[in-house]
């Protein structure tokens, strides 16, 4: 299984974003994506270190919001979920 993470994109330099994943932030590449595209601001989606799609805002806060309500319950048994 494959996971992509959504981001929002806090600077460029070059063919490297930093990518503010909710507090945490790391580099991902854009050369996969049209140039140009990605701009400080843009909400994207990144897969090992790399960025495949631009998300709309709205789809990726809604994302982000799946992810914590799935990462609240990370430390419960099993049984209890």
């Amino acid at each position: 299984m494959c996971l992509a993470v959504p981001g929002k994109v806090e600077s460029i330099d070059g063919r490297t974003a930093i990518v503010d994943f909710g507090g945490v932030k790391r580099e991902a590449i854009i050369d996969l994506m049209e140039p140009g595209s990605i701009k400080p601001g843009t909400y994207v989606l990144v897969h090992t270190g790399f960025v495949i799609q631009i998300m709309d805002e709205q789809e990726a806060l809604e994302t982000l919001e799946a992810w914590r309500q799935v990462l609240a319950h990370v430390d419960q048994p099993y049984e209890e979920l």
